[in-house]
């Protein structure tokens, strides 16, 4: 089976999990950080995450009466896919020279 081009959408959750691979993620927070909507953003964590490209785990709040909050960050497979997949889309298209 051949593995689709990741979206941008995902290039970009991808990319701000790599800027800080070894923190644990809340989606709220990237949701800030890229300027993706919650609607767009949670279902790719998911679809990462079932991939097992993302580990998550539930995060008890510090704060009484605050919910726990989701947390991802990349696991070992799922941070080599992310320096392959940005570095493929780093490259020109197959025989087209840069201008």
């Amino acid at each position: 089976m051949r593995q689709r081009k990741p979206s941008r959408q995902t290039l970009a959750v991808l990319q701000a999990l790599l800027s800080r691979p070894a923190d644990w993620r809340y989606g709220y927070d990237l949701t800030k950080d890229i300027g993706l909507k919650s609607g767009t953003l949670y279902p790719v964590l998911m679809r990462l995450a079932d991939q097992g490209l993302l580990e998550s785990e539930w995060h008890a709040s510090d704060r009484p009466g605050t919910p726990a909050r989701h947390a991802y960050r990349l696991t070992g497979t799922g941070l080599a896919f992310a320096h392959a997949s940005i570095a493929a889309e780093a490259r020109p298209a197959h025989g087209i020279a840069p201008a």
